[in-house]
């Protein structure tokens, strides 16, 4: 068991998933992190205040779990995977969030504006957050909602 957190406009207790306007790292789902001030982040790009919600969260091994361990090339090809809009059929995954040393190269590389070895060069020395994406309703089974408190900027 680990606590990890979601950053937002406001807290959530239940946590549902749902399709946002674009797809992310890992496709569509309900994403969280284990750095609570990766966590305040986000919420305070919802405005001046945010909400963190905090979560235990007990891994369920039977479930479909992809973990990137680093930023590899299979973590690089199943982020240009979702973000091109394809749907995984993975529970969980967990790795590397493209976080702001990590999304100008990325989408540099992405956008086919670089190679895949300028894209390895320029983040040689950055040290993402890790995020965990739930994407079952099984998933969500593996949190349970702690506490939520506001996140000023």
């Amino acid at each position: 068991m680990v606590e990890i957190y979601h950053g937002s406009r406001e807290a959530v207790r239940f946590p549902a998933l749902r399709k946002a306007g674009y797809t992310m790292d890992f496709s569509w789902g309900f994403y969280c992190t284990e750095s609570l001030t990766e966590a305040q982040r986000h919420a305070w790009r919802c405005g001046s205040r945010g909400m963190v919600s905090v979560y235990r969260y007990t891994p369920d091994e039977s479930l479909r779990i992809l973990r990137f361990d680093a930023m590899t090339d299979g973590w690089l090809d199943f982020i240009a995977f979702c973000r091109a809009g394809n749907v995984h059929d993975y529970d969980i995954v967990e790795g590397p969030m493209a976080d702001a040393g990590v999304s100008d190269p990325l989408n540099c590389f992405l956008a086919g504006d670089i190679s895949r070895a300028a894209f390895r060069e320029l983040v040689r020395s950055k040290e993402p957050s890790r995020q965990i994406s739930f994407h079952s309703m099984r998933a969500l089974g593996c949190l349970n909602f702690l506490r939520s408190g506001e996140s000023h900027a």
